[in-house]
């Protein structure tokens, strides 16, 4: 059971980064014209993942300041999302492990 539960939280902690990686490409792509929102699916799949990063970028984004026109908050984001992956695997992982085998 304590292998599942950290397989688990490490699943959503990748997925929590690669959205916001893929939230920041499909960001880019708009911006330099690329894509549009006129395209139905492109609109539909840029809203869902704005729904899921916005709550996990808007404490960066009221923290850092756009630099220049950039947003760096989903690099700060995604540091911080690696920073407690490894603070759970080396502290609660072995626990859970321990515990619930």
């Amino acid at each position: 059971m304590g292998y599942a539960i950290v397989w688990l939280v490490n699943t959503i902690l990748q997925l929590m980064t690669w959205a916001i990686i893929l939230s920041a490409i499909i960001s880019w792509l708009f911006a330099f014209d690329v894509i549009n929102h006129r395209n139905r699916f492109v609109n539909q799949v840029a809203s869902f993942l704005d729904a899921i990063t916005g709550p996990i970028l808007a404490p960066f984004r009221r923290i850092i300041p756009p630099l220049g026109g950039i947003d760096i908050s989903p690099v700060v984001a995604i540091l911080a999302i690696q920073f407690l992956q490894i603070i759970f695997n080396r502290l609660s992982a072995p626990f859970l492990i321990g515990v619930l085998g």
